[in-house]
Formats: structure tokens, sequence, C-alpha cells
């Protein structure tokens, strides 16, 4: 019997050097595939149990391993949508069936709905955005994900809600003494609104009065924004009530003094659209307005977003994805959601360089880029494959030499058997 357990000893070896010409194959032909994890055969030996001094040869199996966990270099492209992850993580795509799937090739392109679809054609997800928040994660599964959609062929419009205005106010300057700046604040239908702040002394060194007016270009009809009541119209511009600010002896806004940090404007309704509660800084832990003896000098800017169609968009490293806005504006729509697994090598390989969970891989956690050991995301890059030409060359030929050897072995075992046929003649 031991020449029959040669045979098939034989045929295992065949079979197992087979099959590593298999995934040398698979990861030569994939070379150039973004984001394809190579796979290799690992032996392993298979004995069985000698009885009576004879020796029973055994034979080897074979084991097919992914190293998804291993990353590839990067090739980087002109195009914003080409995305990939430098450290750990998926990225969460949707197939033609409606599951959702983990990859790494990250070559999405913008269809003509408006989402993002790579190559194999899966539909990139991601979480709806608010500037307010992060979305809530849904940390052991897929629910609450939409897909990622970069179409809005309507004008956008955001109201102005809160701004800064950090001035420096001369304090050598001799009463009376007046400057004003302004800033542009959106309403709710887009319209500009231009509001002027005048910085006035008074008669006590270190305090001064701010007042905050808007004058409307087709009436001229001045407006105080401040006015507790609402802002209504005032003649003089003069009148419009003031917020005292008082400044300590180091020049700084004296907030423990009773001065404010910010202010609130009223509502102005004015053609239909409505700007209400501004709210603006006027000064702050980490600066604000000053009182110095330097010339006048602001700095501020104020939220919101005029009609405006999108130009484009961007993605930044953490994965919000931003419409770029033709006014120049970015205003966030989605943030690019990610998964891991406790084993990426164990996850089950499916056709279209995708994944699922396997009962070895661990459960998927999910997370946002650059957070809970996740890594960032590369707008405008591509990871490549992690196969090594050369040494798939080298594995093939080790194959080829083996395959031979093993054949000879099942050769030698057919002969030495016909020789033991031809013994009774």
């Amino acid at each position: 019997m031991s020449l029959y357990g040669t045979m098939r000893t034989g045929v295992s070896g065949m079979n197992a050097q087979a099959n590593r010409l298999s995934t040398v194959a698979d990861n030569i032909a994939n070379a150039n595939t973004t984001g394809y994890k190579k796979a290799s055969t690992q032996f392993s030996s298979l004995i069985l149990p000698t009885t009576g001094g004879a020796y029973n040869s055994g034979g080897v199996t074979t084991d097919v391993r992914y190293s998804i966990s291993s990353q590839g270099t990067f090739t980087y492209t002109t195009s914003t949508t080409d995305l990939a992850i430098n450290g750990k993580g998926f990225f969460i795509v949707q197939g033609s069936d409606g599951v959702e799937y983990l990859t790494r090739a990250g070559a999405f392109t913008p269809q003509a709905d408006g989402t993002l679809r790579n190559s194999a054609g899966f539909t990139l997800m991601g979480y709806p955005y608010s500037s307010d928040a992060d979305p809530t994660i849904v940390i052991n599964g897929f629910a609450g994900l939409e897909k990622i959609n970069l179409a809005s062929g309507e004008l956008n419009v955001q109201a102005s809600q809160s701004g800064y205005l950090h001035v420096n106010l001369p304090s050598n300057e001799a009463h009376p003494y007046s400057k004003a700046t302004s800033l542009v604040a959106y309403d709710s239908l887009g319209n500009t609104r231009k509001l002027d702040f005048t910085y006035s002394t008074t008669a006590t060194p270190g305090e001064w009065e701010l007042a905050v007016t808007y004058t409307d270009p087709e009436t001229n009809d001045v407006y105080d924004m401040m006015d507790p009541a609402g802002p209504s119209v005032i003649v003089p511009p003069a009148t419009a009530t003031p917020t005292q600010l008082s400044f300590d002896t180091n020049g700084k806004l004296d907030i423990a003094g009773g001065a404010p940090d910010k202010i609130t404007t009223g509502e102005l309704t004015i053609g239909g659209g409505v700007l209400n509660g501004l709210e603006i800084s006027i000064g702050g832990a980490t600066g604000g307005s000053t009182q110095l003896a330097a010339a006048f000098a602001a700095k501020g800017d104020i939220d919101g977003i005029g009609p405006s169609g999108v130009a484009g968009y961007e993605i930044s490293d953490d994965g919000i994805v931003y419409l770029k806005y033709e006014n120049g504006d970015l205003a966030p729509k989605y943030r690019i959601a990610m998964a891991d697994v406790q084993s990426p090598d164990n996850l089950k390989p499916l056709p279209g360089n995708v994944y699922s969970q396997s009962s070895d891989s661990g459960v998927i956690v999910m997370g946002y880029a650059g957070n809970g050991g996740y890594g960032k995301i590369l707008s405008g890059a591509l990871e490549d494959s992690n196969v090594d030409i050369g040494e798939e060359l080298t594995a093939m030929i080790e194959s080829q030499r083996n395959y031979t050897a093993n054949s000879k072995v099942f050769q030698t075992g057919s002969e030495l058997m016909e020789v033991l046929v031809n013994l009774k003649r």
C-alpha cells in the first residue's frame, strides 16, 4: 500500500503547487488594480500514523490567505474624488444589490445622478453632515448611511447666524473720537445686508460706545440693529442704541467688569428677507477687541452664503465632503464613513475588490477618518496594489519546479507499481 500512498502524496503535492500558481496568476493579473490585496498559498503537512513498521506517506494541504491589512503605495491623481486611506480602515460602499461592503478601492467617479461610484460599480456611502455637530455613528452597523451625492442643481442660500469683529480702539485719541467699520451679512433670501459698526469715545477714559446700524440702499432708512424692541428706523443715525464697552488697565475688553464679549442683533425684515438674532463676538478668551496706543484696526467676518451655484467640491482628510459654491464658500454636506474589523486578513473577498464580514474577521466597527485609530483620507490619490511582481515571478518559478518534482514522485511510484505487477507472468 505504500506505493499507492506515494502516488497519492505526489498528487497532493501537484495540487498544492497548482493552487499556489493560481494565486500567483491572480496577483500578477491584478498588479495594477487599485486597492487590490495579494493572495498567498500557505502549505500544511498531512501526517498519517505509521503501523507495523510500515510508513504511510501523507501529503500536503493548502490554505489561501490575503494580505488585506498590508497597505500599498499611493499614486497621486488630478481628480478630487480619487480617494485613498493612509492607515487603517475601509470605505463603505453599496452594490447594485443594495448590500454594503468594505473596500480600499477608492477610484470614485461622479455619476449623472451625483453619486460617487468606483470602477467596479460600487457607490460610496456616508452620513449627512451638519456644521453644528458630527453625525451620530451607529458603531456596529450600517444604519443611517446614505449614498454621497454631489449633485445640487439649485442655488444655495444660508442666512448669517454668527460672526466676529475684533478691533483695536486707539487709547491715545482725544475725546470726542469716532470710527466706523462694516461687515456684510446675508438674510434668509440671500440679500446682502451691510452692517455699520460705529465706535465712539465717552467722557470716561477707557469706556466706549458701540452702535450697530443698517442703511437701506433704496430708501436710505437707517435701522438701529441693537434696539431691544427690534430694528427700527431712526433719524438721525446718531440716536442708535449704544452698547457700552469698557477696557481694563491692560487694554483688554473688561468682560469681568460687565462689558459684553458678544452682541446679538434684533430681527430685520426687508423685502421678505429676514436677518434675525445674528450673534457677533467682539471679545473672547483668546483675543478680541482691545484699547491700545495704536491706530484703529479691525478684522472680522460673518458666516452665511448668498445665492450661489455649485462650482466644485472638496474632501478633507477627515472625510468631510464640501460643496464649493461660485462665491468661494464651502458647505459641508456629508462625512465619509469608515469601518474596520479586528482581523482584516480574515475578511471574505468578493468580486469587485470588496470584502464582507466573516466568522473569523470579527465584527465591523464604524468610525471616522483620523479618529479612533482610523487612517486619514487622501483626496486626489489612489492606493496601489500591494503585489510585488518580483516576488510573484520567483514564486512562479518555485511552484513550477516543485510541481515537476512532485510529478516525478508520482511517475516513479507508477513505474514501481508496474514492476510489482509484472512480477507475475
